[in-house]
């Protein structure tokens, strides 16, 4: 085993030991948690590593990065999360790419996100991104995302769109926001869509620095780059 490969392998074993604590303490089963491993800028060796040891969820922000690294690792059954910003004019290459997108936020990423979905022959599950930027003193966004009002029909319109599948909602907490207060709100932006889309349970929120206050308010996928890949001081 190489030095990067035993970093790794302690570094995913500290994280996978937080989840386990921050599970016991809400009293939640483990397995009710989905990590994605949020790989922007780290070599492909490093995530063909943390594959081999185990974990199959990996996040994407650049739509370029994306699909070069599915390209080069598409044996290795990898589940592909986009979790950037995404533009209209590249929403179709993510939908043949990724098989989970956490940012729709807009009515205009609807169709091509399914036009790329349909030419790949599979389903795309899609989250909308919240925008809380409301909560923060100086109401500045900023980080995408739908405002809460907005959630519900970008909703219905995914919903109905061919190729895609409503899954829930993510957030990325305003920086001058307690993050125990942000997650509370995404948990009950979630909850209002639940009562009239079922099956859009997944919350995807929390990130190294307050996974265990995501996981405490009801987290189904949590986003983990620094604690487990280090501080991103390379480039791919």
């Amino acid at each position: 085993m190489t030095a990067r490969a035993e970093e790794l392998a302690l570094r995913l074993a500290d994280v996978r030991q937080r989840l386990e604590r921050a599970c016991d303490a809400a009293q939640r089963d483990p397995a009710s948690l989905v990590l994605i491993a949020v790989s922007k800028g780290w070599p492909v060796d490093d995530i063909a590593i943390v594959r081999d040891l185990g974990v199959v969820d990996f996040g994407e922000n650049r739509v370029d990065e994306l699909l070069g690294k599915v390209s080069e690792l598409h044996d290795l059954g990898i589940t592909w999360h986009f979790i950037g910003q995404l533009q209209s004019k590249k929403a179709a290459a993510v939908g043949r790419t990724a098989q989970v997108v956490h940012s729709v936020d807009r009515e205009a990423l609807i169709a091509p996100l399914a036009k790329g979905a349909q030419q790949a022959g599979r389903p795309v599950d899609v989250l909308i991104q919240v925008s809380l930027a409301g909560m923060a003193a100086d109401q500045v966004g900023g980080r995408g995302g739908a405002e809460p009002e907005q959630v519900e029909a970008v909703a219905t319109l995914l919903a109905g769109a061919p190729g895609l599948v409503l899954r829930g909602v993510m957030t990325l907490p305003p920086q001058d926001v307690p993050p125990v207060d942000a997650f509370a709100a995404i948990a009950e932006i979630s909850a209002r869509l639940r009562r009239q889309h079922p099956s859009a349970t997944a919350i995807s929120a929390g990130m190294s620095s307050d996974v265990e206050t995501a996981v405490a308010a009801g987290a189904t996928h949590v986003r983990i780059g620094s604690a487990l890949f280090g501080q991103r001081t390379r480039v791919r």
